[in-house]
């Protein structure tokens, strides 16, 4: 069947939102979707947003109805406005960050993890549920809207952090597929959707914007994530192309940092006060402490603000505990911790580890984004630093005038003659990311402009070497490159090298490595040893590929094949190419039969 609409879907950390336009429109202009959700028990409203919030009801609150929609009684979760709102009174109940912990690596994803430590006895899901059921609800408010033109018969663009690894990548597919997306689905790196928004509003004057050699600065600084990309200008046959050139690590800083650095400096007015929180009104602080923030920023917000807390004590049962936040002081203390005065050399500053640490979220010890964008521009030149021309803003965290103009500040200063200029156009930070996305799957349609990109890294698989085993050290690991920086969605390569024993039939660890600095190793290229910031792990399989079943082998030689599907989606086989018999790889952390 023919689709009528492009539909971009951000499916954000702490907000997602749904955008569209007609496919036969002569002068794209993306429109939102209003979303129905639960603002209130028993209150049904339409936002432009759906919260990335999952609230899991008691036994009589289900029962009662409070979680009811009008196209789902019976429910037993809420997903949205009420959800984040339950998040301060209710943090044992409530999920939230569940895209952070969807490309978390060092936990089971599929596993009911979330709330993270929730008491005994709560409820749980894991982050690839609490993905579906986000992307669930977008799709039964689509099809509620347009019932003639059901989202599954419609070209769908999906937005992904640029970050994201092909194990994070596989499991929001996944969702998205359950939740009823089309197979047709694309997905889309944010701080690409970010640039379609402008590009979009530009229309075709952006040529007299851009020049080629110049590069762009994508900095996205969302709810829980900074992403990082930049954007070269180049002269492709006397036409202007955009060409994505790296994108940076995926740091765990944002809004949520923020909202926990205004919590901690409310819970200390607290104390001066005389009350000390406990754990649970801890967590409590930090959901209300967003609603401060998303208050005071706003270019007309208040000077003070306050904050809230339910009492615990014997004294206070029933009651609540307040202090106000000052707007000033408020921004001083975000400036200062998240936008710091960096130089242009400076790295991101590692504290020593504590020997033991609690298990959770992999979040930046150094909050410093300015120190981390100097970073990333260090370890993308040829030799020196890359100068950006032009810095294009993206998230909610830069609806804040004065979060711009101190990030714009501190860049300035490391190119005195030269300092990039900001790009403006996009406007409306909240929703850039779904509107880009819907014109980016507006050209696909049309066959326009595109920004090509392919693989975000370069992949590579861990050889262990052969030799004689020495008592208490592992042989040598090398790594071969399958996967150069820029391989084209859709595209599939054979990699070069002599033959590699694939065991079979008995279980084994397969090792995964992703460099965004190694930008010229070419498929076949083999590693004998690397520096620690060149290559990452990022994916670690545990499997038993399946053996002939009257064979008594337990490894067979074999060959590689790779190829990044239209989803940016790495997929890895193994060829004996003595009987043709393949094997395929998957990059997810689910039990699943290999393919033969």
């Amino acid at each position: 069947m023919s689709s009528t609409y492009a539909i971009g879907v951000d499916l954000g950390t702490t907000n997602c939102v749904v955008s569209f336009v007609r496919l036969d429109a002569e002068k794209p202009q993306a429109e939102i979707l209003p979303i129905p959700q639960l603002v209130d028990r028993g209150t049904v409203e339409s936002r432009n947003s759906l919260p990335s919030f999952t609230y899991l009801a008691t036994d009589a609150e289900a029962q009662s109805g409070t979680c009811d929609l009008p196209w789902c009684p019976g429910q037993d979760y809420a997903v949205g406005e009420f959800a984040r709102r339950q998040s301060a009174d209710n943090p044992d109940r409530t999920v939230g960050a569940a895209k952070s912990w969807l490309c978390h690596g060092g936990v089971d994803r599929r596993s009911r993890i979330l709330p993270w430590q929730a008491p005994e006895g709560n409820p749980q899901i894991s982050p690839v549920d609490a993905t579906l059921r986000y992307l669930e609800h977008l799709v039964e408010a689509w099809d509620a809207a347009h019932p003639e033109e059901p989202i599954a018969d419609q070209q769908v663009v999906l937005t992904v952090p640029a970050s994201f690894d092909p194990a994070a990548r596989e499991l929001t597919r996944d969702a998205a597929f359950k939740a009823g997306l089309p197979e047709s689905l694309v997905l889309l790196e944010e701080p690409q959707a970010a640039v379609y928004a402008w590009l979009q509003q530009m229309g075709d004057n952006w040529r007299d914007t851009l020049t080629a050699g110049e590069t762009l600065l994508v900095c996205d600084v969302g709810g829980g994530t900074t992403d990082l990309t930049l954007v070269d200008i180049v002269d492709e046959d006397g036409d202007l192309e955009l060409r994505r050139r790296a994108v940076g690590d995926h740091l765990l800083v944002g809004g949520d940092n923020m909202d926990l650095a205004l919590a901690y400096h409310a819970s200390q007015q607290f104390e001066q006060q005389g009350v000390k929180l406990d754990p649970w009104q801890s967590v409590s602080l930090w959901h209300s402490c967003r609603n401060a923030k998303e208050s005071l920023f706003v270019d007309d917000g208040p000077e003070t603000h306050t904050v809230s807390v339910l009492g615990r004590g014997s004294k206070l049962i029933g009651g609540t505990v307040s202090v106000e936040l000052q707007r000033d002081a408020a921004a001083k203390l975000l400036m200062d911790g998240f936008f710091p005065e960096a130089g242009l050399h400076d790295k991101p500053q590692r504290q020593m580890m504590t020997g033991f640490q609690e298990i959770g979220l992999p979040y930046e010890s150094d909050t410093g984004i300015t120190r981390h964008i100097a970073d990333f521009l260090s370890r993308h030149g040829e030799g020196e630093s890359v100068q950006p021309t032009y810095l294009l803003f993206n998230g909610g965290v830069f609806r804040a005038d004065r979060l711009r103009e101190r990030l714009m500040n501190v860049v300035g200063t490391w190119y005195d003659d030269n300092p990039p200029q900001l790009l403006a156009g996009v406007h409306d930070l909240d929703n850039a990311v779904a509107l880009g996305a819907a014109f980016y799957g507006w050209t696909r349609a049309n066959g326009s402009l595109r920004i090509r990109g392919g693989s975000a890294r370069s992949w590579y698989v861990g050889i262990e070497s052969a030799g004689l085993a020495i008592p208490g050290a592992p042989r040598p690991l090398r790594a071969l490159c399958v996967v150069p920086q820029g391989m084209e969605e859709g595209t599939e390569r054979d990699v070069p090298s002599g033959e590699i024993g694939l065991v079979v039939g008995q279980p084994a660890r397969f090792r995964f490595f992703g460099s965004t600095v190694r930008t010229n190793d070419e498929p076949g290229t083999l590693l004998q040893s690397w520096d620690e910031d060149e290559l990452v792990e990022t994916v670690n399989l545990e499997a038993e590929l399946p053996k002939d079943d009257d064979s008594d082998e337990t490894w067979v030689p074999v060959n590689f094949q790779s190829r990044v599907t239209e989803l940016g989606v790495l997929e890895l086989w193994c060829v004996n190419k003595a009987s043709n018999r393949r094997w395929k790889l998957e990059f997810d952390v689910r039990e699943r039969e290999s393919d033969t």
